[in-house]
């Protein structure tokens, strides 16, 4: 089953011939999208707010590719959750309901997704598109060989309890009859095996997941290398650029009108995380993406290598993971639904700071914490909108609701992306 648009989305069905497209968004997303777009022979111009690329979510994100393990953030086990993400102050998942109707819409369609069936729909959706987004990203590196700390060190997901651990195992199983590849549920011995700066941790957890073919990479680093080729190719990046108004005729978009000017395309992707849905709203369209709130910090590595892991970690109890990126460690984690509060709060980044001496003891972490605040842009189902928007105008393009996941399945949306707008 492939991951399509959620619905409300559609596909067009006409010839393909190269056009100009305009992207607004210059995130991991965005870019993904106009490398794609430009490898077809369109031309591309890439609008960003932010005075460079990979700034927003992208930014500061936890790092990891996680093609095999997808579990959707819509599980079943919210209910039990819910008390504690209403009135825990320090809870990784933590809801502050507010007076916006759109949160109160996503989080309603959120937990009528938080069901087994649809966790299994889901998960075998995100699957088959992270697959093809593994294809397209190594064929891409492979091509034009970019330098963003690109390393395949597997990754441990760590569960306290021995029910954790059973729940992971069956979904396991459920991804291994889905296709995903090889994954194995070790022990607590096992996992400080594999990964030794967990020695001291281990009595703490019951086991691990560890898929031996997860990847990390530094997404910031990467949007970086891919506007510059894009540039060095013909596209046009213009950063420190906002979008004020489309212009519309018929039903189509004939302008998009910025603070550089007026932009004319063939056709125009809205790729700006969370913020294309207030783009949207301005033609009419109400899209089911809300902001969840995520910390990281970036710790520096080199003095105390071996203390530092070097598999990829995720800490299922604190919501946190830890990503090795050249000789720093990234540390990211939480989900705060809040609307669009964007202040980065430091009783968060203390939280990520004690999360790590937990984890790695002996990692000293006396130096700079780097810290950073961001906002994934999340459907309720976690299923990501790559399409045109029904009831939207002919030319308009969807392609955002990555959540956390927009690293890993940036690649494979984008020749999805190509490859409807190729039948417009």
């Amino acid at each position: 089953m492939a991951a399509g648009p959620e619905p409300g989305l559609q596909c067009g069905s006409m010839e393909q011939r190269s056009t100009h497209v305009c992207i607004v968004g210059a995130g991991i997303v965005g870019l993904a999208t106009a490398y794609a777009l430009q490898q077809q022979g369109h031309h591309v111009t890439v609008l960003e707010r932010a005075p460079g690329p990979g700034t927003g979510a992208t930014g500061g994100n936890g790092a990891q590719l996680s093609y095999s393990y997808v579990q959707p953030l819509a599980d079943p086990g919210i209910w039990r959750m819910l008390p504690k993400l209403l009135l825990e102050k320090e809870s990784p998942l933590a809801l502050r309901l507010r007076a916006d109707p759109a949160q109160w819409s996503w989080c309603l369609r959120f937990l009528g997704a938080c069901n087994a069936r649809a966790s299994s729909a889901t998960t075998q959706a995100l699957l088959a598109l992270a697959a093809e987004s593994r294809q397209a990203f190594e064929a891409m590196q492979a091509a034009e060989s970019l330098a963003c700390e690109l390393h395949t060190p597997g990754k441990l997901v760590l569960f306290p309890t021995q029910q954790g651990l059973d729940a992971a195992a069956r979904q396991v199983a459920l991804q291994a009859r889905m296709g995903g590849a090889p994954q194995h549920v070790v022990d607590a011995a096992e996992a400080a095996r594999i990964e030794p700066a967990l020695a001291g941790h281990a009595r703490h957890i019951a086991g691990a997941v560890h898929t031996p073919s997860e990847s990390a990479a530094d997404a910031r680093l990467l949007c970086e290398q891919l506007a510059r080729l894009l540039a060095a190719r013909g596209a046009a990046l213009r950063y420190g650029t906002t979008v004020q108004g489309f212009e519309r005729q018929g039903g189509a978009i004939t302008g998009l009108g910025t603070s550089a000017g007026m932009v004319r395309a063939d056709h125009y992707v809205l790729a700006s995380g969370w913020e294309s849905a207030a783009l949207a709203r301005q033609l009419g369209l109400h899209i089911p993406v809300y902001p969840l709130k995520g910390y990281s910090i970036t710790i520096d590595a080199t003095g105390t290598p071996q203390a530092a892991p070097r598999v990829s970690v995720t800490d299922s109890a604190r919501k946190v993971v830890f990503a090795r990126i050249g000789e720093r460690l990234r540390v990211a984690g939480m989900v705060e639904i809040v609307g669009r509060d964007t202040r980065l709060d430091p009783r968060r980044i203390d939280s990520l700071r004690r999360s790590t001496q937990e984890v790695f003891a002996h990692l000293p972490l006396d130096g700079a914490l780097h810290p950073w605040t961001g906002m994934r842009p999340a459907t309720p189902t976690g299923l990501p909108l790559t399409g045109r928007p029904r009831g939207g105008p002919r030319n308009l393009w969807l392609q955002t609701g990555h959540g956390a996941l927009g690293l890993t399945l940036a690649f494979g949306s984008a020749q999805r992306l190509v490859a409807q707008m190729g039948k417009a």
